[in-house]
């Protein structure tokens, strides 16, 4: 049985604030507790656990945030969890007018139990991606499920690629041409982890194992690396098939957004 008190100890002591290379066209900005993300399709914000103000101290630090991505009319997303202190840091953001988007379940597994080989059913192939064409159509896909534009995510994939193509893997599951699911492997150096994102399936092809032939992929490649210990933040139809893949939660996240209204 995982010690989930342990598991999310060293969540909390390693993948707070994201390690490793900057990618490509990215700048990383300190303010008090806070790292600001700059550069990006939108700007993000990421933190220790306890931000360690509270009141007129942590408003005047979140309005600091708003300004300043007012300045340069975009967006910003802040990430939180549900144990972070403050306790009131959501209401303090909900009431600077940063909208709450919904939860995720932040799950983590070991790479030895999630590393197999994958099954597909036939006609079906797992492949690493790479190249600016698969980076297009893993952008085309994912604006396909989602319902809205996620042509961003080709520019962040060959940013990352560019700036160390040791720290990311893409994959993609496809079938006459089609991208069926799209995956991919952020590894930090100098951490136990590596966070597992994308893992979008096409609707008409959930329920025949993509998602989980994706898994078993990518944990297998984490072991083989050294990599013990594997982070998603899982939506609710990822989130039952990652605990029978052997992940365990440890807490949940939320994203709150601000946009200027000039945007």
């Amino acid at each position: 049985m995982a010690d989930t008190a342990e598991l999310l100890a060293a969540y909390d002591a390693q993948m707070r604030i994201p390690p490793g290379v900057v990618p490509t066209g990215v700048t990383h900005e300190h303010d008090g507790p806070l790292l600001r993300i700059v550069g990006e399709h939108m700007g993000r914000i990421r933190a220790e656990r306890d931000l360690g103000m509270t009141g007129a101290d942590l408003d005047r630090l979140i309005m600091r945030q708003r300004d300043y991505f007012a300045r340069r009319h975009e967006p910003v997303e802040w990430k939180t969890r549900a144990h972070d202190l403050p306790a009131e840091l959501p209401e303090r953001l909900t009431a600077a007018g940063f909208e709450p988007w919904a939860p995720s379940a932040v799950l983590i597994g070991e790479s030895a139990d999630v590393a197999a080989e994958p099954v597909l059913p036939a006609g079906v192939v797992l492949r690493r991606a790479g190249g600016d064409d698969d980076f297009r159509r893993i952008a085309d896909q994912q604006t396909e499920v989602w319902g809205f534009d996620c042509s961003w995510v080709a520019a962040d994939l060959a940013s990352r690629m560019s700036a160390d193509p040791d720290q990311i893997t893409i994959w993609v599951v496809e079938a006459d041409g089609r991208f069926l699911c799209t995956a991919w492997s952020h590894y930090h150096p100098g951490t136990d982890f590596v966070a597992f994102l994308g893992g979008t399936t096409v609707a008409d092809w959930r329920g025949r194992g993509l998602y989980r032939a994706t898994l078993a992929a990518r944990g297998r490649e984490a072991a083989a690396r050294g990599s013990r210990l594997l982070h998603v933040d899982a939506s609710p139809d990822s989130a039952p098939i990652l605990r029978r893949a052997g992940f365990h939660q440890i807490t949940t996240s939320r994203h709150y957004q601000w946009t200027p209204p000039s945007v």
